[in-house]
């Protein structure tokens, strides 16, 4: 590919293939019982297909021209088969804990509910939470293949202590009349093996879907496509091991009187080891990005620069801020135009007098790395403004699950484990996710004249107000099951009137989640791909912290005020409580956020790169990397995108 710059007159034309792609990211088309054998057989098609051809004569062998970073050979769908297997068995043990752990504090460690309740959503916030730590080890020390074998070790070893803590009656309480029945050197144990699986799954997910999205070049139109559907088939592993997950795992753990649930760890352990184990076989097909500079010390110089410069007055024109010329410049990082947000930043890109600037890191900062911060700070409020609904989630995984096990659930002659109602909203996914992609996406397209249908922030907002429409219903759902079981608590009402809310909240999660992690890991600077896309995981921690926290307030302020001084949560009775009322609580809270959100989203600026003004072209003669499946599925998303880009320079073309 070579980089052209053409001129008519004193004007550039303008056309950077580095386009908007459609793609709408997937993250937790194949039925979910046929996940092994459908994953095992696409790792056979794609040790089978060739692999890609040289991409040209370059100073080093095994290079391409389009990007020195890129190997030859390596990458693209051949790559990330082995993360689709390690995601889809991964999450077969993490979804099904997410949902059920509630059931195991309740029944066999023996908590009450708003305990059990606020340690699982303890235990996710901090999961989530150390994502943070994932991705900041993986963009400044080592790279994302070893951050994930790292923190999959410390995983796998919580869950094994889980499997044995289980299993081991001399581990485990008895029953007794305090909230917390566990003391002594099980208590330490519990709370080890907890810690250690916070850590374990928020690194590895810190650094994952970064590593994936390494695998496809951004600046190459045909592996641009390729990472549009690497977002697509990243939530449908993520929902099809999911669902096997909520299903059998939850179904062995629960069977048998809440006597097996060492069974369903031992489960969960051996399917992730399984998953990890085929995804160090991957290693010589992934394109290992080499850790930079640590993107926290580049935020902090800007800050401390722009400080030290906060009297200086701002020059005349953007173009008198430092940037660093191309041709001097060792890095391979983009350049990022200047906006006009946030202007006081730029004042540390204020070129120092008699100083030689490119020796003075922290004396001056270029416009690139004064833009990344801008980027980070325009982030923030949409962040923020996605934690009610994570905080709605929480209780799909804690009070729904209770509510369900006192329900009846009977399906024919089968008993449904409350825990697996969650199967409903991921096999709407699993459904819905390829006729979003390849249905909804494409007519939308026509009408918004945008790539990707709508816009990941318009996809979000969808996200937000679903999540409050779920609330709504879970209210109604609550007020007729305690009704039933105050009138005749022999006849419960089904459990499948659960299906309501978990189904619309799945569609929200489907739109919300996908929407921002494609959103953090695009909008991200180059430096800052794993940091930025562990945004969306602290956005669900922060959810999960702030339902303890207002589990407990809640409890708090109707315990003082109500006549029975007894909150909405108190106890393990639910027919005695007003679950109801906290669910229209968070209904009405997750309205009120909606319209913050629309304010933060219509004041976002998208960012835009520094090369506008160059013009790429493919030559006629320049081999192009083939990163495209032979699989017929990944093939077929890769297709569609053929359309997209022919859209798209056609549109720019015009301009």
């Amino acid at each position: 590919m070579d980089t052209v710059r053409e001129q008519e007159g004193d004007q550039s034309n303008v056309m950077d293939v580095t386009y908007n792609v459609s793609y709408s990211y997937i993250y937790h088309s194949t039925p979910s019982p046929f996940l092994t054998s459908s994953y095992f057989t696409l790792l056979f098609f794609q040790y089978s297909s060739p692999l890609p051809p040289a991409m040209g004569e370059d100073k080093e062998p095994g290079y391409n021209t389009l990007s020195p970073s890129k190997i030859t050979g390596k990458g693209g769908f051949k790559a990330t088969s082995f993360i689709y297997a390690l995601v889809a068995l991964e999450n077969m043990g993490f979804i099904a804990n997410m949902v059920s752990l509630v059931l195991y504090f309740c029944y066999k460690l023996y908590f009450h509910l708003s305990d059990a309740a606020n340690t699982l959503t303890n235990l996710m916030g901090s999961t989530f939470l150390l994502t943070v730590v994932g991705g900041f080890i993986s963009d400044t020390y080592i790279n994302r293949f070893h951050t994930c074998l790292i923190f999959g070790t410390l995983e796998l070893l919580a869950l094994a202590m889980m499997t044995i803590q289980a299993h081991n009656s001399s581990l485990l309480p008895l029953p007794c009349a305090n909230s917390h029945c566990m003391d002594g050197g099980m208590s330490v144990y519990f709370y080890t093996s907890l810690c250690l699986l916070a850590l374990g799954v928020g690194g590895f997910r810190g650094a994952l879907p970064a590593l994936g999205a390494d695998q496809f070049d951004a600046k190459d139109p045909k592996e641009a496509k390729g990472l549009a559907s690497y977002f697509n088939w990243l939530l449908l592993s993520t929902v099809s091991g999911a669902s096997i997950g909520v299903t059998v795992i939850v179904w062995v753990a629960t069977n048998k009187n809440n006597h097996n649930w060492w069974k369903g760890f031992l489960i969960t352990t051996v399917g992730a080891f399984v998953g990890f184990v085929i995804f160090a076989f991957g290693k010589p097909f992934y394109r290992l990005e080499v850790p930079k500079d640590s993107p926290l010390i580049r935020v902090a110089q800007v800050i401390v620069v722009a400080i030290k410069n906060r009297r200086s007055s701002h020059p005349e024109s953007p173009s008198e801020l430092y940037e660093i010329n191309e041709k001097e410049s060792e890095s391979a990082r983009t350049k990022i135009a200047h906006t006009e947000q946030f202007r006081w930043l730029d004042k540390a890109a204020i070129p120092p007098k008699n100083t030689d600037p490119s020796n003075s890191e922290w004396k001056v900062c270029t416009v690139t790395q004064v833009e990344e911060v801008k980027i980070l700070t325009r982030m923030l409020p949409i962040i923020g403004s996605t934690i009610i609904m994570n905080t709605c989630m929480a209780q799909l995984q804690t009070f729904s699950v209770t509510q369900g096990y006192i329900m009846d659930p009977s399906l024919g002659s089968f008993n449904v484990p409350a825990a697996s109602i969650p199967a409903i909203p991921l096999l709407f996914m699993v459904i819905l996710i390829p006729i979003y992609d390849r249905f909804f996406v494409p007519f939308v397209r026509k009408f918004t004249k945008h790539p990707t249908g709508i816009t990941q922030l318009q996809r979000v907002g969808v996200g937000l107000v679903l999540s409050a429409l779920s609330m709504s219903i879970a209210a109604i759902v609550e007020v007729k099951r305690r009704n039933q079981s105050l009138k005749n608590p022999l006849k419960p009402i089904s459990l499948f009137w659960l299906s309501y809310q978990y189904g619309i909240f799945g569609i929200a999660d489907m739109f919300t989640l996908v929407g921002l992690l494609e959103f953090f890991y695009k909008e991200a600077p180059a430096g800052m791909k794993s940091l930025s896309t562990s945004f969306t995981w602290i956005s669900l921690s922060f959810g999960y912290f702030l339902s303890s926290v207002l589990v407990a307030a809640i409890n708090s302020v109707t315990k003082s005020i109500a006549p029975s001084k007894k909150g909405w949560l108190h106890g393990q009775d639910l027919d005695k409580n007003n679950l109801n009322l906290f669910y229209w609580f968070l209904a009405i809270l997750s309205g009120l956020n909606f319209f913050n959100y629309l304010y933060w989203a219509m004041w976002y600026k998208y960012k835009k790169d520094g090369d506008d003004d160059v013009i790429v072209k493919v030559a006629a003669d320049t081999p192009v990397a083939q990163s495209i499946s032979g699989v017929p599925f990944l093939r077929a998303a890769a297709a569609e995108e053929e359309y997209v880009s022919k859209v798209v320079e056609e549109t720019k073309g015009k301009e």
